[in-house]
């Protein structure tokens, strides 16, 4: 019976993410823990010591999440199993994010065959680069790059540490990712601060970053990628992201990577993959195919993992 109060709303979460995305006029736990991060960022990094006083912010915001979801749920679980329920799937449903940016993914490509100036806009919704001057192709490849990662990120890494942790663990996995996303620079700023917030997000996702690729090339049906995943993953500056991104690749037969221009400055990113050609909205829509099989795959594995340990 345990296992069915995960597997149960694990399946209605993914199907309200497949049918609504992110709930954009809805309360969002997210923007709640962004809160907590700044709040937390404008105290602390200050003065000396900054990269302890980073960790102790990292570790007590995850920490704090992990336990106030778990202690929420056995609460509501000892009153009402269908308010259980209800609250495990809104939870898992809020850690999902495969439907939104495949829809922003859709509306950059139809953006810059409109024009080059509307397609560089759009782009800027999911990349956090200056994307002023990217050519076409530029903006092409910079979605399906994001979509490739946002895959691991989105989707196979919350169900991963769904699988393995419950809901709590899912709830702090996004907690991570939004510390990263918020702290984890190599910058002035954040360089001592952000330190441990990037270092957790690397060790949370290192398996899931792997797992997303090998599930990627399942889904393609061309098992002998996982050598071209092999061969280009590594080389990317981080520790993960080369993984999804090679897979994609791998599968368009598309080159990846090379220089980028991060507001004024150019950042050089080592090239995955070999054939430089030309994206096109076919291979989008191939991309597209792949995530969506490649979910499939990670929610049956969650429900295999669950009805095996539960």
């Amino acid at each position: 019976m345990e296992e069915f109060i995960v597997i149960l709303p694990l399946i209605v979460a993914w199907a309200m993410d497949l049918l609504w995305g992110d709930p954009a006029r809805l309360p969002h736990p997210v923007v709640g823990f962004g809160k907590l991060i700044a709040r937390g960022e404008q105290r602390l990094n200050r003065g000396n010591r900054r990269r302890l006083k980073g960790a102790c912010l990292a570790l007590g915001l995850v920490m704090l999440v992990f336990f106030a979801t778990k202690g929420l749920l056995s609460v509501i679980g000892s009153v009402s199993v269908a308010m259980h329920f209800i609250l495990s799937a809104l939870c898992i449903f809020y850690c999902l994010a495969g439907t939104t940016l495949i829809r922003e993914v859709r509306e950059v490509f139809r953006a810059v065959d409109r024009s080059l100036e509307e397609g560089r806009r759009q782009v800027g919704r999911i990349v956090g680069r200056d994307t002023s001057e990217l050519s076409a192709q530029e903006v092409r490849t910079a979605a399906l790059e994001t979509l490739a990662e946002n895959l691991s990120d989105g989707v196979i890494a919350p169900l991963f540490w769904l699988a393995l942790l419950g809901v709590p663990g899912m709830m702090a996995y996004k907690m991570i990712n939004t510390l990263d996303s918020m702290i984890g620079y190599r910058n002035e700023r954040y360089a001592e601060f952000g330190c441990w917030a990037a270092r957790m997000d690397d060790v949370a996702n290192f398996l899931p970053a792997r797992l997303t690729a090998f599930l990627m090339i399942m889904a393609s049906g061309r098992p002998s990628l996982l050598r071209f995943v092999r061969t280009f993953g590594p080389q990317h500056a981080s520790p993960n992201s080369g993984y999804p991104e090679a897979a994609l690749a791998g599968i368009l037969d598309c080159r990846f990577g090379g220089p980028h221009n991060y507001f004024g400055k150019e950042v050089w990113k080592p090239f995955i993959g070999t054939h430089s050609r030309t994206l096109t909205t076919q291979d989008m829509q191939l991309a597209v195919r792949i995530n969506r099989l490649a979910e499939v795959l990670m929610v049956l594995l969650t429900t295999l993992l669950t009805l095996t340990f539960n």
